[in-house]
């Protein structure tokens, strides 16, 4: 029954590092930019949902759809404000700046919320359900669904909507997008609006599991590694990379040495470095012309 009981934990967790790690491959496809400053935009989402929800008394689900609105036009306006005006420069020059800016961002949220973890309050928050003999946390349950229904939506969004098929044609070639009429500038802006909210809703949903500090976004590194291990280029690839970090630090920390567990997603990523480096799923080179 433990076995099961770390399943569970390793998918919500696994889930988390996935939805970050969406983020990450959703920027870089279409702007060929990497942003280290991902995980602390879920931390970012995370407490501007205590502000609506725990300061402004806001019905939960009425917070989540404020905060996601939010961090879309913050999203928008990062780009526009910083992120634009380093189109052309090289990319560790982008590079810098996006850990910069998670610096900068971990900084004004401890200034405006303060160090102390914060709690979200969550209808989901410390209910259980027990099937069997495995107990189930309501909050890991809220996780995984959350996360299937937002992959369904971005399913449908980038198969089924102009937008959505707008971004695609800007991943796969932008000189073709550009020629074919297709507004770039407002797509990239857009594809960092839909990556912050992205980070939010991994914010909220990991928010009743992970007390709300400004240094939880650290967690971006490990999504970072989700996102190569699972290939760079590929939404899918995220998620399974995600699934499979989580697993393995529940796995790693029952059965080896306590303290390992928190390096066994660098390990991971290290091996598939060595063995597979384009990931599990190799899309990057595989553009469109």
């Amino acid at each position: 029954m433990e076995i099961f009981q770390l399943l569970v934990s390793g998918l919500s967790l696994g889930c988390v590092y996935g939805l970050i790690a969406l983020g990450f491959v959703l920027i870089y496809k279409a702007t060929e930019m990497v942003n280290f400053a991902q995980g602390d935009l879920m931390m970012l989402g995370a407490f501007v949902a205590i502000s609506f929800v725990n300061g402004l008394g806001w019905p939960f689900a009425a917070g989540v759809v404020a905060t996601l609105l939010t961090m879309v036009g913050f999203g928008m306006a990062l780009e526009r404000g910083v992120l634009r005006p380093m189109i052309g420069e090289p990319p560790f020059a982008v590079l810098m700046l996006t850990i910069g800016l998670g610096f900068v961002l971990r900084a004004v949220a401890g200034a405006i919320w303060g160090n102390q973890p914060r709690a979200l309050e969550s209808p989901f928050a410390g209910e259980t359900l027990q099937v069997g003999g495995l107990i189930l946390g309501y909050e890991n349950i809220a996780i995984v669904g959350g996360t299937l229904g937002l992959c369904g939506l971005l399913f449908l969004f980038f198969r089924h909507t102009r937008i959505g098929l707008a971004m695609q044609a800007a991943s796969q070639n932008q000189l073709a997008a550009f020629y074919a009429g297709i507004p770039l500038k407002r797509i990239f802006s857009l594809v960092w609006g839909l990556s912050a909210a992205i980070a939010a809703l991994a914010g909220i949903l990991v928010a009743p599991v992970m007390l709300v500090q400004p240094l939880m976004g650290l967690v971006g590194i490990k999504a970072f590694a989700a996102a190569i291990v699972g290939g760079f280029g590929s939404l899918p690839g995220a998620m399974i990379g995600g699934i499979a970090i989580g697993l393995a630090e529940q796995f790693v920390g029952l059965y080896l040495p306590p303290g390992l567990s928190e390096v066994s997603a660098f390990v991971i990523l290290l091996g598939m470095l060595l063995v597979r480096p384009e990931g599990l799923f190799a899309t990057l080179q595989k553009k469109k012309v």
